[in-house]
């Protein structure tokens, strides 16, 4: 049987015993086009006179044949592609300036690095000092009211800051506001009783002051040494709620009420037992 190829279906053969003609092989062109689709190709073999199986066959061989060149091609040219790095020439300066560019680069950036660290520190240092510097002139104002708080309860109280007993006239009959002169009024009616407002007030003013020790430190150098002054207020003030206690003794409503008040100064700056021993004293 001769064999011969044939594009189509054209070429028809009237003769019906006579064998099918083997078609011509794949073209090799068919698979090279940018936008080949296996799906078009296939449909494209619509007049192809062949067999699915020897199609397939067809197709198998010649994936095949593409291996075996491909292997071939790198077989031949192993050998340039072991040499194309050393055929490269005039590069080692490129690389060598590149490399340079670069530590020098990275020179610069730990530069910048370490000089925004040290600004970092600096700065840090600095709000370091200022919150000292404002906890120092909090401490400063802190320590100006206290003194003049204790120097004017020392004129009110009569008490002079080295210990000896002011004999001037007492500051409160100057300073006192209107107000508080018509609270007193009714108690200065009663004779020379110390007007029992004006030994709470006083009782007030040391315990801010005892209160505003505690807030500013009393290990302060400066706190240490108006101690010998908190002294003799308390026992100025003590020795006045005393006498008070003791011109109370009568037994009118007035006294009663007087004693009540007297005793819950006592209470207010926690000197209970001394309240016992003036009590003591009066009966």
């Amino acid at each position: 049987m001769n064999r011969f190829y044939f594009g189509g279906s054209d070429s028809s053969n009237s003769d019906d015993e006579t064998p099918l003609p083997f078609p011509k092989p794949l073209a090799r062109s068919a698979f090279l086009t940018p936008d080949f689709s296996p799906t078009t190709f296939l449909s494209s073999l619509h007049n192809r006179h062949q067999t699915l199986e020897d199609l397939r066959s067809e197709l198998r061989t010649r994936s095949q044949e593409l291996n075996k060149e491909l292997l071939d091609l790198v077989n031949d040219n192993y050998q340039d592609f072991l040499g194309l790095g050393g055929s490269l020439r005039g590069g080692e300066e490129k690389v060598e300036e590149v490399r340079v560019g670069l530590l020098g680069f990275k020179r610069e950036v730990d530069t910048l690095k370490d000089k925004v660290e040290g600004r970092r520190k600096e700065v840090g240092s600095l709000l370091e000092e200022r919150r000292a510097i404002a906890k120092d002139v909090r401490t400063g104002r802190a320590l100006l009211e206290i003194d003049s708080r204790l120097e004017d309860l020392e004129e009110r109280l009569m008490v002079g800051s080295n210990g000896a007993v002011n004999t001037a006239v007492d500051g409160d009959e100057d300073d006192f506001s209107a107000s508080e002169s018509d609270d007193e009024s009714e108690e200065d009616n009663r004779g020379n009783t110390i007007p029992l407002s004006r030994l709470r007030r006083r009782a007030q003013q040391f315990l801010y002051i005892k209160r505003l020790f505690a807030k500013t430190g009393p290990e302060h150098p400066f706190l240490i040494k108006q101690e010998e002054r908190m002294m003799r207020i308390r026992q100025t003030i003590l020795l006045d709620l005393s006498s008070a206690l003791l011109e109370a003794g009568g037994q009118d409503e007035f006294s009663s009420e007087r004693t009540l008040g007297i005793l819950s100064i006592y209470r207010d700056m926690g000197e209970s037992g001394d309240a016992l021993i003036a009590l003591r004293e009066r009966r």
